[in-house]
């Protein structure tokens, strides 16, 4: 069989691809088609040089799954004269440029990283920050969330900030410190607080920092989401 035009592969290869790999050669199609339809995506009469039998059965499966994916993250929609019920769609704006600019694709899949219960203190600064491509500023409010908690909890004083403030509450003796844990094990938890503040929070504080890679930006408010998890934790020991 010939190789094919189409961004979509014959039936054996597309149903071993990525969903999300193949939701991008299914946008791919439609803008080379001009249309989006998921009826005709996803109608077997309509690929007959891809494949036959159960192999094109399961890639009737796979490109259903791969509009939906599509759909899910806002790059196509239902057209709104069909009250959004019906079978014809179009590209939307956020899929135009994912189709520009490849890198607009890995903003896409990183906010899906965020798509987890964000700890209530971050889930609406950065979660809507992350969205609008404010990347630092996501990364820079959700450690400061962290160090105002940090700071909260040990009853330190407005002026303790940084690395100094995460030494003094989790060093031993310290007020967040927990007594009956190993002491390598108590350590680490200050080298924790300590490393993902001054790697993260304190150069954002001190001059502009740009998070051009959505992925790591995505990664550090999630360590941000744990950090406040864990300091959740220490207040309820506390409390005990």
């Amino acid at each position: 069989m010939k190789p094919l035009a189409n961004p979509i592969p014959e039936a054996r290869d597309a149903i071993e691809l990525p969903i999300d790999d193949l939701a991008m050669r299914v946008l791919r199609h439609f803008d080379n088609e001009g249309r989006v339809n998921r009826h005709n995506l996803t109608n077997k009469p309509a690929w007959p040089e891809h494949g036959s039998g159960k192999e094109l059965d399961e890639m009737m499966r796979a490109l259903a799954e791969a509009y939906d994916w599509l759909e899910r993250h806002g790059l196509v929609a239902r057209e709104a004269a069909s009250g959004g019920h019906g079978e014809w769609g179009f590209i939307t704006r956020l899929g135009q440029q994912v189709l520009e600019d490849r890198n607009a694709l890995d903003a896409v899949r990183a906010g899906h990283r965020l798509e987890v219960d964000l700890h209530p203190s971050i889930e609406q600064t950065a979660r809507r920050q992350f969205l609008l491509g404010e990347y630092d500023l996501a990364v820079f409010s959700a450690l400061r969330e962290v160090e105002a908690r940090v700071r909260q909890l040990s009853g330190a004083d407005k002026s303790d900030i940084g690395m100094k403030l995460m030494a003094d509450a989790f060093k031993e003796g310290g007020p967040l410190r927990d007594p009956g844990m190993d002491k390598g094990e108590a350590d680490a938890v200050m080298a924790l607080f300590r490393g993902a503040i001054g790697t993260f929070k304190n150069p954002t504080s001190h001059r502009p920092v740009e998070y051009n890679d959505p992925t790591l930006a995505s990664e550090i408010v999630l360590l941000a989401d744990l950090l406040l998890r864990v300091l959740d934790q220490v207040e309820a020991d506390k409390a005990e």
